[in-house]
């Protein structure tokens, strides 16, 4: 076809016109290899509500038992093996289950390595949702041990930035990764060029794009959660303070045991989640003599923290915590880091407490202060709960979504997933 003849762009053909025929719905296939945590929980609700606004919907995962718990909700999903980095099987694998849709959105970073790349081939519109970042990227640059230690350095003054509140183009500017992450980097932009990345936070969306991701390309809608009561539980005794996470070094549970030793006030510490650092966390709080019981991985956290008072994230750096949401859904006062996303959630003194990463004494301090005054502490409870209920609803997160993929079903095909 000689030039004049090419049709103009806005005459391409779109995505939507390939299911015209009467109640075919389009297709959204969300890929995923998260195993756990709040993202898990995050894409259940998410695949649920766009199912239940008349998508067709499937989940393709790499655990059959995480699929199955997805059927059980009423939603399709199959096992599909994405692992590593050797692509060659993955892409195959990913071609023939990607055939008929019309939104690929991934979710973890081994399913949008993949998925974006094979998405954008089929000529689905592309979504990728950044749940964090790859702990290499901003663990060393922070100087935070991976393994065995866990006391933080000070490279390039990097932590410094974090404690002082600094986040996006401050940090990037300070931090002077590996050759092999700002490679990784530099690929993530690429990806990112096939569609468009979803971030939960402004902060990480400002990080992105300081590291070369185009700004256009980024959208930060946040998760919403379901409010489960409205003011805190009545303490009896002890403070019990509870922390949802991944015992790996950056969540700075270290820190929030030490915070523990060093109150006033008498104190349990009920720990939920596993990783490398649990023997090293479990020593330490025998250590300093600190009433800390370890769970592990628990299927049923959500009604664990109808017995908590208090819910702690020490985290050294972060994106939007979803167990500090959690908190401020079951009503318990947040004493949590000033880092990431986490002053976008806990508006300090009226949703929580922000102290800064790695101050142990700070952290003490804010949990003794609720311990000393309950009526706060209730306070802080409540006026977290009304803000979960206000701002992070199905109601405010759902259409932002819904809004993203009908744009990418009105974008001409030619455009692949570049809406």
């Amino acid at each position: 076809m000689s030039a004049p003849d090419r049709p103009p762009r806005e005459q391409a053909p779109k995505r939507a016109a390939r299911r015209e025929s009467p109640g075919c719905a389009p297709k959204i296939v969300y890929v995923s290899t998260l195993e756990r945590g709040g993202p898990l929980t995050h894409l259940r609700a998410l695949a649920g509500a766009t199912q239940r606004r008349g998508f067709d919907v499937e989940v393709l995962c790499t655990s059959e038992a995480i699929a199955a718990s997805f059927r059980d909700d009423g939603v399709a999903a199959r096992t599909v093996a994405i692992n590593g980095l050797r692509g060659v099987g993955a892409t195959a694998r990913l071609w023939c289950a990607l055939g008929g849709a019309d939104i690929v959105h991934s979710h973890d970073r081994r399913a949008g390595l993949f998925a974006r790349v094979v998405g954008r081939l089929r000529n689905a519109g592309v979504v990728h949702t950044l749940h964090g970042l790859p702990e290499s990227v901003y663990v060393r640059p922070l100087g935070i041990a991976q393994a065995g230690a866990t006391s933080t350095a000070d490279p390039g003054g990097a932590t410094a930035a974090v404690r002082g509140g600094a986040t996006g183009e401050a940090i990037a500017a300070m931090a002077r990764p590996p050759l092999a992450d700002r490679l990784r980097m530099v690929a993530e932009a690429r990806l990112a060029s096939l569609g468009t990345v979803v971030v939960p936070s402004r902060a990480v969306a400002d990080w992105l794009v300081a590291r070369g991701v185009a700004a256009h390309r980024v959208e930060v809608i946040g998760h919403w959660i379901d409010v489960r009561r409205q003011s805190p539980r009545t303490r009896d005794g002890v403070l019990v303070v509870g922390v949802a996470a991944q015992l790996e070094p950056w969540k700075g549970i270290d820190i929030l045991i030490d915070a523990c030793a060093a109150m006033g006030q008498p104190v349990r510490l009920e720990v939920f989640g596993d990783g490398s650092q649990r023997r090293v966390l479990e020593q330490r709080a025998a250590q300093r003599r600190v009433d800390a019981h370890f769970h592990g991985e628990v299927a049923d956290v959500r009604d664990r923290l109808a017995g908590i008072d208090v819910l702690a994230s020490p985290s050294r750096v972060e994106n939007l915590p979803f167990a500090v949401l959690e908190g401020m859904a079951h009503a318990l006062p947040v004493v949590a880091t000033r880092v990431g996303g986490v002053p976008e959630l806990v508006v300090d003194g009226e949703t929580g407490l922000l102290v800064e990463p790695g101050d142990a004494t700070a952290l003490a301090a804010a949990l003794d202060r609720l311990a000393c005054a309950p009526a706060l502490a209730d306070a802080i409870g409540r006026a977290g709960a009304a803000r979960a209920s206000r701002v992070y609803n199905e109601a405010q997160i759902l259409p932002r979504f819904l809004s993203l993929y009908r744009r990418l079903l009105d974008a001409p095909l030619a455009a692949g997933g570049s809406a």
